[in-house]
């Protein structure tokens, strides 16, 4: 990945991120759901769920240039560099599968 296109990357993700956050927190004080029931019929919204999808795809890009910059930058060993970012990658790779299975599972 070109640094031009991690940067562009991180910074369209804090973007969308800052504008969902906005987003959400008017809307839970003006209308927040009262109970558990509620909450799940808010994310069975097809448009709900697909904003969080993308709040979460943005989290997880976002995270990942960022540690991966900070890996590139301070780990001088190339075995090692290569296995810091593989870890990193399976470990975001695994918190994108389980917020995608928390979220079919609230739209079911």
């Amino acid at each position: 990945m070109s640094g031009l296109r991690a940067w562009l990357l991180q910074r369209l993700s804090a973007l969308y991120m800052g504008v969902y956050l906005l987003l959400f927190m008017l809307h839970m004080l003006t209308d927040a759901p009262a109970d558990y029931q509620a909450w799940r019929d808010s994310l069975a919204n097809p448009w709900v769920a697909l904003a969080m999808l993308l709040f979460f795809a943005s989290l997880l890009i976002h995270a990942w240039v960022g540690i991966r910059d900070v890996i590139i930058d301070y780990v001088q060993w190339p075995a090692l560099r290569l296995f810091k970012l593989a870890l990193t990658g399976l470990v975001l790779v695994a918190c994108g599968l389980w917020v995608l299975d928390i979220l079919f599972a609230v739209m079911e």
